[in-house]
């Protein structure tokens, strides 16, 4: 069976790089970290990844605003090669500061198409767990997601918002992949916690389902509760990778 190449880019200030590599390795990939400082001596280090991973955390110390400097960064670095990926058919995965990154470059939520991730409507951090719900069938990552996934969230910027015209061109498209249930934490429009561009291969969200990827991690697990694992995300996204 194929192992798929997942690099993993992380920059200062990532802190979640280490999760999602075991997320990828329990989900049958085979993922390599890449540091922004190799990308721009060589940034050819991509070239051969089946799968292009943005790692959350506070990339820069968030300095002038959560993924700016991060994008700035990769678009100097490989922003043609990403690009090129993505017109390749290669999955692509932005989780927290990486969706903030992708919102940044461009890459999200799809070609003329504007959206940003503003502070929280609490105006605070926040860190909670979360239920979300799998709602696109045209992106790569969730199309094969059958329960919903609980894991937590860590942020201060994931506020979902854009204009009205662009909300009914995302939900048209089928760009919504994934929504929050019951409770939204940041205030996002359309209770949006992830979304895809219009080829359905880059998948932005602001929760961290590598942070529930085995039942131990869930916080009542000691009362038995086993459910939503976030693993089947990345097993889905490593699925499509495999064809």
């Amino acid at each position: 069976m194929k192992h798929p190449v997942a690099a993993v880019l992380c920059a200062p200030g990532t802190n979640r790089d280490n999760d999602v590599t075991f997320a990828l390795q329990l989900a049958g990939a085979c993922p390599v970290t890449v540091l922004t400082t190799e990308l721009l001596t060589n940034p050819s280090r991509i070239d051969d990844a089946d799968i292009l991973v943005i790692a959350g955390g506070f990339s820069y110390a968030d300095a002038l605003g959560a993924g700016r400097l991060f994008a700035v960064e990769l678009e100097h670095a490989v922003g043609e090669r990403i690009s090129d990926a993505i017109a390749q058919g290669r999955a692509v995965l932005g989780i927290c500061n990486g969706f903030q990154t992708l919102v940044r470059m461009g890459v999200l939520p799809g070609s003329g198409e504007s959206a940003a991730l503003g502070h929280n409507a609490s105006g605070v951090f926040d860190c909670r767990w979360v239920e979300l719900e799998a709602t696109s069938k045209k992106c790569v990552w969730t199309k094969n997601l059958s329960q919903n996934i609980e894991c937590p969230i860590a942020h201060g910027e994931g506020r979902f918002t854009c204009t009205q015209d662009t909300l009914e061109k995302l939900q048209g498209n089928d760009q919504i992949a994934l929504r929050y249930v019951d409770a939204n934490p940041n205030g996002s429009l359309d209770n949006v916690a992830g979304v895809c561009d219009q080829t359905g291969v880059v998948l932005g969200l602001m929760p961290h389902p590598e942070n529930h990827v085995v039942s131990r991690q869930h916080p009542q697990s000691h009362r038995g509760v086993s459910r939503g694992l976030g693993l089947s995300l990345f097993q889905s996204g490593v699925c499509y990778a495999r064809r």
